[in-house]
């Protein structure tokens, strides 16, 4: 394997002389083109060749990326790939693996990161404690309509355990993290046939997680492993316990495959016993453990996972974004309800940004709380969430 961020020996051993040099060469052609005769960059193939080299995109972009989105390079927007590698080039890979110490590297090269001692769940399990002590969390839920008038939303109709319930209030703020397709088709009255054309107009890619544990103390020392290759159905995989050694007891471990796929594809459809038994064993080939060493699974099944930005999502999500915008007492967050490719941290803080604009409008028309008064709130919380 060849190690993330780059090693100059790691680097070379993995890949060989011949071809870092194929690498090397092609990147610095590609260069010298894009100054003689630059080019226009639409899609993710065309970012990708111009800051890393046509092999290098061919040796590890193009499939990858193919396995997350399912479609095609060219038919990705390049939007994605410089939200999340932004600024970065194969030149600055190297000055990187060189010179580790730079002040001034880019995120996305960091060695080290921040993680909650019991897994990312203490941070909702936190906001939760704190939500409680004044409001109400309604795990389960499901909304079913959106009702609203005069450009405000005024009521919200949801099912909770079998049954129905309504909150109205055109004065409550609303704030959404359903996708935003959804959203849309759940409008009351529908919105004009324009939105919903181009809110059927864009997608999300939906995640398949399982759970292998092992009995085993430890099978890497690595954050994640990427698996670009198409004889490796799964895309990426993790060990829990490399990122806190509280989150699998001492003598055993457990590791994380991701399968990236569309809610209507053989990977999801798949039986649990089926997707946990191919992926124990593509595992086991590669040696991570052996058959006997497996204690359990989990299968997760998480739709919306990604919203996918092809070349022409911009323009349909403008015409949803432009229809959304008109009613003041709607927020979108999130990744699925904003369909913008955030980063966690970027999520929670755009949950941030609208609470602080929900507050600072109700300190404009002076009826913000004090602080020994709960501010009125209900969370409806979808059960794969």
């Amino acid at each position: 394997h060849i190690d993330y961020p780059l090693s100059p020996a790691n680097a070379v051993f993995g890949m060989g002389l011949a071809q870092t040099g194929a690498i090397l060469l092609d990147y610095g052609k590609e260069k010298f083109t894009n100054i003689i005769r630059p080019r226009k960059l639409t899609s993710l193939e065309d970012w990708v060749v111009s800051q890393f080299g046509r092999t290098m995109f061919n040796l590890y972009f193009k499939n990858y990326s193919e396995k997350v989105w399912g479609i095609d390079c060219q038919n990705i927007s390049k939007d994605w790939v410089s939200q999340r590698i932004d600024g970065l080039s194969l030149w600055q890979f190297i000055q990187h693996s060189l010179v580790r110490l730079r002040s001034n590297r880019a995120k996305t090269l960091t060695d080290t990161f921040s993680y909650p001692r019991m897994g990312i769940g203490q941070l909702s399990d936190r906001m939760s404690d704190l939500i409680t002590a004044r409001n109400s969390i309604k795990t389960g839920s499901v909304v079913e309509r959106i009702f609203h008038d005069d450009g405000k939303i005024s009521a919200i109709q949801y099912t909770n355990t079998g049954c129905a319930h309504i909150i109205k209030g055109a004065g409550h703020n609303y704030i959404s993290s359903i996708p935003v397709t959804k959203l849309i088709e759940k409008m009351s009255p529908a919105p004009p046939s324009r939105v919903r054309s181009a809110a059927a107009k864009i997608r999300f890619r939906s995640l398949v997680i399982v759970a292998l544990f092992i009995n085993k103390k430890k099978m890497t020392d690595l954050t994640w492993m990427y698996f670009p290759g198409k004889d490796v159905p799964f895309g990426r995989i993790h060990e829990p316990k490399n990122w806190s050694s509280d989150l699998a007891p001492p003598d055993k471990s457990h590791i994380i495959a991701e399968y990236f796929c569309n809610s209507d594809d053989e990977t999801w459809q798949s039986s649990d016993e089926i997707i946990t038994e191919s992926t124990a064993s593509r595992l086991q080939q590669l040696g991570f453990f052996d058959k006997t060493d497996l204690i359990d699974s989990r299968v997760l099944r998480i739709p919306f996972a990604y919203p996918v930005f092809d070349l022409h999502y911009r323009k349909h999500l403008k015409i949803i974004t432009n229809y959304l915008e008109k009613f003041n007492n709607l927020h979108l967050v999130g990744r699925s309800g904003m369909f913008s490719y955030l980063n966690m941290d970027q999520a929670m803080e755009s949950g941030i940004l609208a609470a602080e604009k929900v507050l600072l409008k109700s300190k404009r028309e002076e009826t913000v709380p004090a602080s020994d008064v709960s501010f009125p709130c209900h969370l409806l919380q979808p059960s794969h969430s």
